[in-house]
């Protein structure tokens, strides 16, 4: 038997390995949609993907590295997601609330994801080294934006984060579904950036005499 022979059933087992792990966390995600981010049980979540609980730890070592997992997945999402909007150069306010509109969309579309992403839900778990790297990536994307337009100061940083934070937690829990919070977001950043005295609406270059 050639060596590419033996590769080949190895290859194959990691693709079997790969399917199933999607499916367990697909799984995941529909069983914390459900009943929340804390109610995730490995015994239903192996019936759902047709195992025994113990076989799932074949794949996961604790119920934390299912969550590890689910965390790593959704900062992928955010960032393929977020990743047009972070591309555009130069900064301009209304380039800034495109992205606001992106990342609230993003968040509202799925509260167990923003939940799990933003808060912390669950007691005790923390995202692996690896894991939470994506979420300072992100981090690191925001406050380049923010340079980019002139505005340096960590507390402001730390206020921009805040502001979306809350347009966000607010529409997902008070107005589900609706535009109550939301449509607020353009506004959000015009009001961030008045304050702020950067990156003025209409710059002097593009103003008409």
């Amino acid at each position: 038997m050639t060596a590419t022979a033996k590769a080949e059933p190895r290859t194959a087992r990691e693709r079997r390995r790969q399917q199933t792990t999607a499916e367990i966390l697909e799984a995941a995600w529909e069983l914390c949609r459900g009943g929340g981010l804390a109610s995730l049980s490995l015994r239903e979540l192996a019936h759902r993907v047709g195992m025994r609980a113990p076989s799932l730890y074949s794949y996961f070592d604790s119920k934390h590295a299912i969550y590890d997992a689910m965390f790593r997945q959704g900062y992928e999402q955010l960032r393929d997601h977020m990743a047009p909007f972070n591309a555009r150069r130069p900064v301009t306010r209304s380039i800034v609330k495109e992205g606001v509109r992106r990342w609230v969309a993003f968040c509202t579309a799925d509260a167990v994801r923003y939940q799990l992403l933003f808060q912390r839900t669950i007691p005790g778990f923390e995202p692996s080294p690896e894991s939470y790297a994506l979420a300072l990536e992100h981090l690191d994307d925001a406050r380049q934006v923010l340079v980019d337009a002139g505005v340096t100061d960590q507390s402001a940083l730390d206020l921009w984060t805040a502001v979306l934070a809350g347009l966000t937690s607010q529409q997902i829990s008070n107005d589900p579904g609706g535009d109550r919070w939301s449509r607020l977001a353009e506004q959000s950043v015009d009001m961030f950036f008045d304050h702020l005295g950067a990156l003025p609406d209409n710059p002097p270059e593009q103003r008409r005499e």
